[in-house]
């Protein structure tokens, strides 16, 4: 096989695509599903909304003039979901005081297999620099974003509106479905735009702590932002306060978690009882997160609740001191302290201190905007992830499909036909979630530049590997979140299995999303193998507090299990200690 049946072509106007900062976000093949419907008409129409009204480009710009019908601005190769380079470079080239290489060092992991910026002649507009100019004026100005709290409560109303999904029939089920791809688009949009803005004022911060001698320092001016992907974690900490207090709990959870929502479900304990309502108000708000969420094939922590449970027992033998309320407000006094610092060297100085406060103040408004946008996505892609479930449970039910997850086989132009004679594709899909598994155990290349070098040719994940780190081994990676940990690595490669994370060990991961958020916790301090600047691991370790290094390239395969290791926050630096 040397192409998937969602694969799209790179056109001459956008050649170039990376696994940078996609490689967290949809960690796994896309399913065709994805792939064909809520991917083209609502991430990559939002991001083209986005990029249209902040005015990296005019629209239709990004279109092939010789051919305007076949273009994506996300990529799909070998069913893995591709950033699209070319277009984010357009923003660095045309934003005055930015290049294209600054952004690809704010968005994405550098690495030897990314293709050099190449300058076109068309990507040379002043009217869109100016007006790029202009937002970026905004940017460091504005005091308010309404739109992403605009956008939660539109998805808080669809999750509280759903209708009782076992009660509706298939085309019912679909029409809901189909419903839901322009509130993708529209919190997507949303979620694009601060997200491209979120360089900003950390860079704003950057350069003036660079300036005064002190570049760790921009690290600590962020540290400590509320954030809503840090919320789960703290809900779960509750629960896990709950669950540490009863001897039943107790006992049931060192049971083990796989089936211990059943079984927590069947028990007459008040306790229990407690315990389960609880978490039942916990899946309602944030059932809809877990790995790979993004996809509405994968499961959710409402799909799968034992995924849940499992970061809950990590929590459950964590001690009060490691409290996410508690870790977070020594994070950020450490932060103020470092900001009134910087305001006190620069006084004097009107200008420059004007340009500080304005860029700490955007810093803070955009990224924790970020993160809500993305709740807010993720809130509409689980009501379409419960619908299509739903249709795959009754298909299942009526002998035309094997697995329930097969369903998400279908691509969007076979949804019309799928709907009235479902039984036409039943083994169709099924060939199809097999070759879904294959494409799961290739690694993916890292770069694409007008041309993806055919499936056939790429290495098993297994095969992916690098020298082993020894004592004294320096690993570098990228600065996330400052501080000092020493404590002992445990590579983790799936949060629905953490169960060797102990207290006060070194989070080591592929890649985090907020269904990793609450392995945090317990956690000294995290390392990760790709993550730019604003990436999911980056922003909750600052939210708790502890260091964090990513881009750490073949981290989880170097860094030894069980090895001491010295993780460097502030330098980006991993060092093996013992073995």
């Amino acid at each position: 096989m040397d192409r998937w049946i969602t694969d799209t072509e790179p056109t001459d106007r956008l050649p170039a695509f990376t696994r940078g900062n996609a490689g967290e976000v949809f960690p796994e093949p896309a399913s065709p599903f994805f792939a064909t419907t809520y991917l083209k008409v609502g991430l990559d129409q939002g991001l083209r909304d986005a990029y249209t009204g902040l005015g990296v480009f005019d629209y239709g710009e990004d279109q092939n003039p010789t051919d305007r019908t076949k273009y994506w601005l996300f990529g799909v190769h070998g069913g893995y979901v591709y950033n699209p380079l070319s277009l984010t470079r357009l923003f660095g080239a045309r934003m005055p005081g930015a290049t294209p290489e600054a952004i690809d060092k704010a968005f994405f992991d550098e690495r030897d297999e990314v293709p050099a910026y190449r300058a076109e002649p068309w990507h040379d507009s002043p009217a869109n620099s100016d007006k790029l100019a202009a937002t970026a004026g905004w940017c460091l100005t504005t005091e308010s974003l309404p739109n992403p709290d605009r956008d939660k409560a539109l998805a808080e109303a669809l999750r509280a509106s759903r209708p009782d999904l076992t009660a509706s029939d298939i085309p019912a089920l679909l029409a809901r479905v189909r419903s839901l791809f322009p509130y993708v688009r529209l919190t997507f949009s949303t979620a694009m735009t601060c997200s491209t803005l979120v360089s900003v004022g950390p860079g704003v911060l950057g350069a003036i702590c660079e300036s005064l001698g002190q570049p760790t320092s921009a690290i600590s001016l962020i540290g400590g932002i509320e954030v809503d992907s840090a919320e789960p974690p703290k809900a779960m900490w509750a629960l896990s306060r709950l669950a540490r207090v009863s001897d039943v709990l107790t006992g049931e959870f060192e049971a083990g978690t796989s089936g211990l929502d059943a079984r927590l479900r069947a028990s007459k304990d008040p306790a229990v009882a407690r315990f389960v309502a609880a978490f039942d108000d916990f899946l309602f708000h944030f059932g809809s997160r877990g790995p790979n969420e993004y996809d509405a094939m994968a499961d959710s922590w409402e799909v799968n609740p034992d995924v849940a449970m499992a970061a809950i027992d990590r929590m459950r033998v964590t001690d009060d001191t490691q409290d996410p309320s508690l870790r977070r407000g020594v994070t950020v006094a450490e932060r103020e302290r470092v900001r009134d610092e910087i305001r006190a060297k620069l006084a004097g100085d009107d200008e420059t201190l004007a340009t500080f406060d304005a860029g700490y103040r955007s810093a803070h408004l955009f990224l924790a905007a970020r993160e809500r946008c993305k709740t807010n996505v993720i809130k509409v892609i689980g009501e379409i992830r419960m619908a299509m479930r739903e249709v795959g449970r009754k298909l299942v039910a009526a002998g035309v499909l094997s697995d329930l997850e097969h369903v998400f086989m279908i691509t969007g132009d076979e949804l019309d036909e799928f709907q009235i004679r479902p039984e036409r594709f039943g083994s169709v899909l099924a060939e199809r979630a097999q070759q879904w598994d294959y494409l799961r155990t290739l690694e993916p290349p890292f770069a694409v530049d007008a041309v993806c070098p055919p499936i056939s040719t790429w290495k098993p994940r297994a095969q992916v590997t690098g020298a082993l780190a020894t004592v004294g081994t320096v690993l570098t990676g990228v600065a996330g979140s400052g501080g000092v940990a020493t404590g002992r690595a445990r590579v983790i490669l799936d949060p629905m299995d953490p169960r060797d994370l102990e207290p006060g060990d070194v989070l080591i991961a592929p890649q985090t999303d907020p269904s990793w958020g609450p392995l945090f916790v317990p956690a000294a301090a995290v390392v990760v193998n790709v993550g730019a600047m604003g990436s999911h691991a980056m922003i909750v370790s600052r939210e708790l507090g502890i260091p964090c290094v990513a881009s750490v390239e073949g981290a989880t395969v170097r860094i030894p299990d069980g090895a001491m290791i010295r993780v460097d926050g502030n330098a980006g630096t991993v060092t093996v200690l013992s073995l």
